[in-house]
């Protein structure tokens, strides 16, 4: 399994990597435009991107920064967020190149931002939604930048395997 999680940390910075090229050719009123996705426009929603990513790392290891609300905007403009938004991924990377198979299936225990209770359970699945999570608003991501009228984006793990992501295969 840790190999898997491994390849989807690469996978995740590069997918991420395609949707914010795509994000720098919008227009700021482009990048705010509210196009209907949980977080409305591009730049909420990549900016909840950080905020999840950065609440999950901080239960995964003790470390870093977590904001106190899902909807938190840390950064207004695209450079500040794309710079962040590196920092997390490769973050990711290394903390999932760290992990043993006896971390990963050991019991962790958080508390979530939406309901205070102490939520214990084992490490592996609360990794496997940290990038479903990624994968969920990318795909937002990628329909606001349809309803912009930009062309389409290929974000499938298939062409990050056949491409950059060939040592995973």
């Amino acid at each position: 399994m840790l190999r898997h999680y491994r390849m989807f940390a690469a996978y995740n910075r590069w997918a991420n990597t395609q949707i914010y090229a795509a994000a720098a050719d919008l227009s700021d009123a482009e990048f705010r435009n509210d196009c209907g996705a949980f977080f409305g426009s591009l730049h909420r929603t990549l900016n909840h991107l950080v905020v999840a990513d950065r609440i999950w790392m901080k239960r995964f290891t003790g470390t870093g920064e977590a904001p106190a609300t899902l909807d938190a905007v840390l950064f207004e403009d695209l450079d500040a967020l794309a710079t962040a938004r590196k920092i997390e991924d490769e973050r990711i990377i290394a903390w999932t190149g760290r992990l043993d198979e006896k971390t990963l299936a050991a019991d962790f225990t958080y508390v979530p931002v939406t309901q205070p209770i102490k939520i214990t359970q084992p490490l592996a699945p609360a990794l496997a939604h940290l990038f479903n999570h990624q994968t969920h608003h990318r795909g937002q991501c990628h329909m606001t930048l349809t309803a912009l009228g930009k062309p389409s984006l290929v974000l499938d793990l298939i062409y990050f395997l056949r491409s950059e992501g060939r040592e995973w295969m």
